[in-house]
């Protein structure tokens, strides 16, 4: 049974966006309250058919996450942290294994890559927009070279994702998440800690 965050291929194709008028259209006289209840129009059909063919390519790579997690020891519920590291470096390894030809861009279509590039110029464009970026970079990183299949670094702190650019953004099943090292988009396996793909420089220039 899916998860309300497990959006099914004919959901994702109807998925809304977030227009962000207030930021493109004088987001300096735009409180932030007031951004917050920006206005939500469907995407574009060129927009539907960039998330659909993603949300595609997200499901295959959760069916095999799936499939290989089931082949291996259950940690107990009472894991300690050392137990809960080998039962995710053991899935780890086994998606490593099995995405050996892995590259950037096999989820990250160039479609969806240019949708997710325009949202981050409307979201992080004038006054609000470095607000928020300020706001996020307090917890990022500087640039750091990534490569899909790897492990996300362990001395890189998971960068709060504000919900405001969460919202204009698909909806991803329990076992990924949206995150950002430097100004790189990542698109990570939270059980197995995998860069599963990402957009270099995806966020615009100051």
């Amino acid at each position: 049974m899916s998860s309300p965050r497990y959006p099914s291929i004919q959901r994702a194709g109807a998925v809304l966006i977030l227009t962000l008028t207030a930021w493109t259209a004088g987001v300096s006289a735009v409180a932030p309250t007031d951004v917050q209840t920006a206005r939500v129009e469907p995407a574009t059909a060129a927009d539907e058919a960039a998330i659909g063919e993603f949300m595609k390519r997200v499901e295959a790579y959760v069916a095999l996450h799936r499939k290989l997690e089931s082949t291996l020891p259950k940690a107990p519920e009472d894991a300690t942290p050392q137990q809960i590291d080998q039962a995710q470096r053991a899935l780890l390894a086994a998606l490593q294994a099995a995405r050996a030809e892995a590259r950037q861009g096999d989820l990250f279509t160039p479609a969806m890559t240019a949708l997710v590039k325009r949202l981050m110029v409307e979201m992080f464009t004038g006054r609000g927009g470095q607000r928020l970026r300020a706001s996020m970079m307090d917890e990022n990183v500087k640039e750091l070279p990534l490569k899909v299949n790897q492990r996300f670094p362990d001395a890189i702190p998971l960068a709060t994702m504000p919900p405001r650019l969460l919202r204009v953004l698909p909806e991803l099943p329990e076992q990924m998440e949206f995150r950002f090292v430097a100004s790189q988009f990542v698109l990570l396996d939270t059980h197995a800690h995998l860069v599963v793909d990402f957009i270099p420089a995806a966020l615009p220039g100051r």
